[in-house]
């Protein structure tokens, strides 16, 4: 009660407020970064023109406008706007928010709900949504951080749209800055170098931005700051990588696909951007192994080796001086030539042993240790390859009731280019032996 008297008297307008809340948009056509969404052209845009809103997910990282947006929207649509955390909030607190709904609904004013992190809610809790967005008592706008395609019931899904926010660019935190300096009235105490500087430790994140903004025209240096004088001054962030979500997995990928890609500079940056973010470097390691014999395989049968020193150098020496053979080894796998002939092959391999499972190995390749199984044919008429006139018998090594199979298809590239000649040599032997059965 007390605070609503203090609203009415205008006194809540004086209390100190912070530039990001100061600076918050006033209609969806002042957002920033989003004009893909807000726009004239964008979903946002067309529903708050046409005045019929729909249930959405707001799917970005943090600082790019997903409360303000949903605030917006209601206010576009004349809406009651409620907003829950999913991080502080239960099933009393939805019931409550629903309740409130359906009595507004009945007085002919319809509500959206809000509700942050949304991705935080179990899978029970995101069900207790499903009623009251089928039936309309409620527009509900879900923001989260994470992909709602791993974190969010499918059933919630298909009732909602989900939109992507995209992280600000140069551009649009260029922006925020000139509205920042426009309300402050003064000019950041930064120089030009040092402002790139600031742009690039914001990382993206607008509300983040204004924050370091803020506690610079609070410090008021008296010169204005170059990048070093910044880093003195403000502490920067860690990057945002979470390695149990997205993120963690966005940035192996990136590792593996710049190494596919024979890109090594590429391959170092994501190799960077993950031990700069906290993760594991032995999970590191254990890619690179995968990777030098998944796509590098036989075309250079020393990757696999150079992988393995890796990971060995790294438990011997720890961080950080272990992470420069984690780079070492990432540089030879990037620039090795590239083969995925022994996955494949492995591959086709494995499935065509669960589809013959059964299938015995012809008589002639079986060891005989006893007397009976000596009689019973169990090794007979086997050609020791060593004593042939090539070194090679040319036998049949499969189930008798299966085709002879070509799993292993060597490329023209690297040390395959010499196992290809090779097989390509035995091949032409095994048809001659054939023939001159």
């Amino acid at each position: 009660m007390a605070a609503n008297l203090f609203a009415s008297a205008g006194l809540e307008d004086a209390a100190p407020r912070p530039l990001a809340d100061r600076l918050r948009p006033a209609n969806l056509a002042e957002v920033v970064g989003q004009t893909h969404l807000t726009g004239p052209d964008g979903p946002i845009g067309r529903m708050a023109r046409q005045g019929r809103p729909g249930s959405i997910v707001l799917w970005g990282p943090p600082g790019t406008g997903k409360t303000t947006i949903a605030r917006l929207m209601a206010e576009s649509v004349d809406l009651e706007f409620v907003q829950l955390s999913a991080v502080f909030s239960g099933v009393a607190d939805l019931r409550k928010a629903f309740d409130k709904a359906r009595e507004r609904r009945k007085a002919g004013r319809g509500t959206l709900l809000f509700v942050d992190e949304i991705h935080r809610f179990n899978r029970a809790q995101q069900d207790g949504f499903l009623p009251v967005v089928e039936d309309g008592t409620v527009i509900l706008i879900g923001a989260t951080t994470e992909n709602p395609s791993f974190e969010l019931n499918p059933a919630l899904l298909s009732r909602c749209q989900v939109l992507v926010l995209r992280r600000h660019d140069d551009a649009s935190l260029e922006e925020l800055l000139t509205r920042a300096e426009a309300i402050e009235g003064s000019a950041l105490p930064v120089t030009e170098d040092g402002r790139l500087a600031l742009k690039a430790m914001a990382d993206g994140d607008g509300r983040y931005l204004l924050n370091l903004a803020e506690e610079l025209w609070r410090v008021a240096p008296e010169a204005p700051l170059d990048p070093a004088g910044l880093a003195e001054t403000l502490q920067r962030r860690a990057p945002l990588y979470d390695k149990a979500q997205e993120s963690h997995y966005n940035l192996i990928s990136a590792l593996h696909k710049s190494l596919r890609g024979s890109d090594a500079d590429a391959a170092l940056y994501w190799m960077a951007r993950m031990l700069a973010g906290g993760e594991d470097p032995l999970y590191i390691a254990r890619r690179l192994v995968r990777f030098a014999s998944e796509d590098v395989g036989l075309a250079d049968p020393e990757a696999l080796r150079q992988a393995l020193a890796a990971k060995e150098a790294y438990d011997f020496l720890g961080s950080p001086e272990g992470e420069l053979a984690l780079a070492q080894a990432a540089l030879y796998l990037a620039t090795a030539p590239k083969s995925n002939a022994a996955y494949k092959a492995f591959g086709a391999a494995s499935r065509a042993a669960k589809e013959t499972g059964s299938l015995n190995p012809p008589m002639h390749i079986l060891n005989a240790p006893t007397r009976l199984m000596k009689d019973l044919g169990y090794g007979s008429g086997y050609a020791y390859d060593h004593e042939t006139e090539d070194g090679f018998s040319g036998q049949n090594y499969f189930p008798e009731d299966m085709a002879r199979q070509n799993f292993y298809r060597p490329v023209e590239r690297g040390f395959e280019r010499e196992i290809a000649k090779r097989l390509a040599y035995w091949d032409g032997l095994r048809r001659k032996r054939v023939d001159g059965e």
